[in-house]
C-alpha cells in the first residue's frame, strides 16, 4: 500500500453523514486518506459545517442555472477547487446533481459514488422508497465508479439489508445508511490499496 494517503475531495448536498463516516474511518486508521476539501451546491448544507468543524476547507459552489446537473461554470469551478487543494479522487456523498463529462475527464476513474440500493436495482432518487413500493425483499447500498449514466458505473462494493414487513421508506433508509457508513470507507480503502478495480481513463 502506498504511504501517501488518498487525497479526497467530497461533494455533498445534505447533512454529510457519509462524510462523517469517512472522517471516523480515517481517525480509526481504517482508511488511509485525507479529506482535502468539501464542496456543496447548498450554501447552508450541514456537510459544510462538518468540514469546518474539522478544519477542512468548505466550499459552496452555486450550480445555477442548472437544477439537476453539474455543468458549465459551476463544473469548471469544482474542477479548479479540487485541483487547487491537490485532490486526487472525488467522493460523492449525497450530491444531488448528475456528474457530466468535464469532471469525469478531469479525474478519470477517480470519481466515486455511494447509492442507497443494490444496483442495478432502483437507480435515481429515493431508492429506498422505490424498494418499499416495489415490494422488494432486499435492498442495500452500492459504492461505484461514476460514469455519464444514472448510477450505471462499475460496482466496487455492495452491502445488503433486508426489507422487513411493515418497513416505511424512512425506516428502510435508516437501515441502509448504517451499511453505507461501513461500505464507503471500506470501498475507498480498497481503491487506496489498488484493489478497487478502477476503470482506465
Amino acid at each position: 500500500m502506498s504511504t501517501t494517503p488518498m487525497r479526497l475531495a467530497v461533494l455533498g448536498s445534505g447533512k454529510g453523514s457519509n462524510l462523517q463516516a469517512i472522517f471516523d474511518a480515517i481517525d480509526a486508521e481504517r482508511l488511509h486518506a485525507e479529506v482535502i476539501c468539501v464542496i456543496s451546491d447548498v450554501e447552508d448544507a450541514f456537510i459544510l459545517e462538518r468540514a469546518r468543524q474539522r478544519g477542512v476547507p468548505a466550499e459552496y459552489v452555486d450550480g445555477a442555472p442548472f437544477r439537476t446537473r453539474l455543468d458549465g461554470d459551476a463544473e469548471r469551478r469544482v474542477i479548479d477547487l479540487v485541483r487547487q487543494h491537490g485532490g486526487t479522487h472525488i467522493a460523492l456523498a449525497g450530491y444531488m446533481r448528475m456528474i457530466k463529462a468535464g469532471l469525469l475527464e478531469a479525474f478519470p476513474g477517480r470519481v466515486i459514488n455511494i447509492h442507497p440500493s443494490l444496483l442495478p436495482a432502483f437507480p435515481g432518487l429515493e431508492a429506498w422508497t422505490q424498494a418499499v413500493e416495489a415490494g422488494a425483499r432486499e435492498s442495500g447500498c452500492t459504492v461505484h465508479f461514476v460514469d455519464p449514466g444514472m448510477d450505471t458505473g462499475p460496482i466496487i462494493l455492495q452491502r445488503s439489508v433486508p426489507v422487513l414487513p411493515g418497513d416505511t421508506p424512512a425506516v428502510l433508509h435508516a437501515r441502509i445508511q448504517q451499511q453505507e457508513h461501513l461500505a464507503y470507507p471500506e470501498a475507498l480503502q480498497a481503491i487506496a490499496e489498488g484493489r478497487g478495480g478502477a476503470p482506465t481513463g
